[in-house]
């Protein structure tokens, strides 16, 4: 059984003792989402710790781009929801890694990826790089920072 599943069990219950709407809702709707891709597939299966917070991040990432639209359409009230909302997952979330660490562990993945052909790489091997580079982060840092920060490093001088 997952831990990280079980602490949003027990936070879902404390919630609805403390009448806590938002974090209630919230939570509810995650775990939705996880029983949801507990039972996709062909079998139902128990998700681990990884698998859960791969659920929670999608989750939390569904919500950003749900109040970044809802602002851009004017509908304040609705976007302030959805950012509270995110602010309930985000406590289920490992710590986001700063720009310099990012970048840090971006260069590591041009060096492992260099250091494994012999020759510096370029934009053509992005997909090697993003692969260690997304293995280095795991999690910590939206796929579109990733992105940047080595499309930045591979890019001809």
């Amino acid at each position: 059984m997952s831990e990280l599943k079980d602490r949003l069990r027990a936070d879902l219950t404390a919630a609805m003792k403390a009448r806590d709407e938002l974090v209630k809702g919230t939570l509810r709707m995650t775990l939705t989402a996880i029983g949801n891709a507990e039972v996709a597939g062909t079998e139902a299966r128990e998700l681990d710790d990884a698998e859960v917070l791969k659920v929670i991040t999608k989750e939390a990432k569904k919500r950003a781009e749900s109040a970044e639209a809802f602002a851009a359409a004017g509908r304040e009230e609705l976007a302030a929801q959805e950012r509270a909302e995110g602010e309930v997952l985000a406590r289920y979330l490992p710590a986001q890694l700063s720009d310099g660490e990012l970048a840090e562990l971006a260069r590591q993945a041009v060096t492992d990826v260099a250091a494994e052909t012999g020759e510096q790489p370029g934009p053509r091997q992005m997909g090697q790089v993003m692969k260690r580079a997304n293995a280095a982060v795991a999690g910590r840092a939206d796929g579109g920072r990733v992105a940047a920060a080595v499309k930045a490093l591979l890019q001809p001088s």
